[in-house]
C-alpha cells in the first residue's frame, strides 16, 4: 500500500493543525491506521493508531485528549486532528499502514509514508 502524508506546516503554540494521508495501491479496509512521529535527534515514536474499520483507537499518553485519528473508508483516507499543540509536538509524522493494529502500534513490519513536518514556535 502506498500512502501520502500532508498538511503539515507552521502553527504557534495552542494551536491546531490537521493531518491526512491518503492510502492507495491495496484495499484500504484490510489496513489499521496509524501516525508516527519523530523531532530531531530522536527515535521515531508511535503517536495514534485506528483499527481497519474505526472501532478501536489507541493513543500516546502525551497526545491523550489532544489529538483525534480518524479514517474515512470512502476516501481511502485517515486523518489526525491536532489541537493545543506545543513545541514538544514538533517533529515530521509519518503515516502508517499494517493489516494488524499491534503491529502498527508497535511500528512492525509497517507500510510508511513520506513524511510530513509539523512545527510548532512558542
Amino acid at each position: 500500500v502506498q500512502l501520502q502524508a500532508s498538511g503539515g506546516g507552521l502553527v504557534q503554540a495552542g494551536g491546531s493543525l490537521a493531518l491526512s494521508c491518503a492510502a492507495s495501491g491495496r484495499t484500504f479496509g484490510n489496513y489499521a491506521m496509524g501516525w508516527f512521529r519523530q523531532a530531531p535527534g530522536k527515535e521515531r515514536q508511535f503517536v495514534v493508531a485506528i483499527s481497519r474499520f474505526g472501532g478501536t483507537t489507541m493513543y500516546a499518553d502525551s497526545v491523550k485528549g489532544r489529538f483525534t485519528i480518524s479514517r474515512d473508508s470512502a476516501e481511502n483516507k485517515v486523518y489526525l486532528q491536532m489541537n493545543s499543540l506545543n513545541p514538544e509536538d514538533t517533529a515530521v509524522y509519518y503515516c502508517a499502514a499494517n493489516r494488524d493494529l499491534r503491529s502498527v502500534v508497535a511500528g512492525r513490519n509497517n507500510y510508511w509514508g513520506q513524511g510530513t513536518q509539523v512545527t510548532v514556535s512558542s
